[in-house]
């Protein structure tokens, strides 16, 4: 048990809240701002996620999946998204999803994404998607949570164990005009923005074949 919720120290998001509705708000109303570029930024946006595990583990893996319902998933083999238990037993996810990235949202210094584009948190790709499902395996247990618009719609819901660690971040984007998703090309130009990270780009949308780097 890692007791009151009240001594986590703050990192990337504030544990104090797992909802923060007028930030993710501020986001649905300016997709033109939080995502230029339309659905190709929001995968990244998931991307960069996966690229700090890699980074502070010394190397690690990520697969972006473009699915025929026009769903997107990026997973990872990660450790996790962070999942502590209160001091009643019940498990908390750090609220990665709908609060704001401490790190970036609006700060001028934010990193750059390989778009060119600044990084906020992957609270604007929930926010910006018609629904997001974030499954997370983690030593300590497995969960899936489903979000629409932003907002969590179920709770932190327990998942089979099935021995591997990391997270898989599937989501639907809302239509946001002009844009591409990752084509096969991608991932050898990210692999010069995160050369930890190898990416493997698998897209299902129309029969294809899948392309990786790494």
């Amino acid at each position: 048990m890692d007791g009151s919720r009240a001594s986590w120290v703050n990192t990337t998001h504030d544990w104090s809240g797992l909802v923060d509705t007028d930030h993710l708000g501020l986001i649905r109303e300016d997709p033109a701002r939080f995502a230029p570029g339309g659905p190709g930024h929001l995968v990244l946006e998931v991307v960069a996620y996966a690229a700090d595990e890699a980074a502070s583990r010394g190397g690690g893996r990520c697969e972006v999946m473009l699915h025929s319902d026009g769903s997107v998933s990026v997973s990872d083999d990660g450790r996790g998204t962070d999942t502590r238990f209160d001091e009643t037993g019940r498990a908390v996810q750090k609220p990665v999803m709908a609060t704001k990235d401490l790190r970036f949202f609006d700060l001028p210094d934010a990193e750059r994404l390989p778009d060119g584009h600044p990084r906020r948190g992957m609270s604007v790709v929930a926010a910006l998607s018609e629904w997001l499902v974030h499954t997370n395996r983690r030593v300590n247990g497995s969960w899936s949570r489903r979000y629409e618009h932003g907002l969590p719609v179920t709770g932190l819901e327990p998942v089979e164990a099935d021995g591997s660690t990391g997270t898989c971040v599937r989501f639907l984007p809302q239509a946001l005009g002009p844009g591409r998703l990752p084509s096969a090309d991608d991932p050898l130009r990210w692999a010069g923005h995160w050369p930890d990270l190898a990416v493997r780009l698998d897209d299902r949308r129309d029969g294809g074949d899948d392309r990786s780097h790494g």
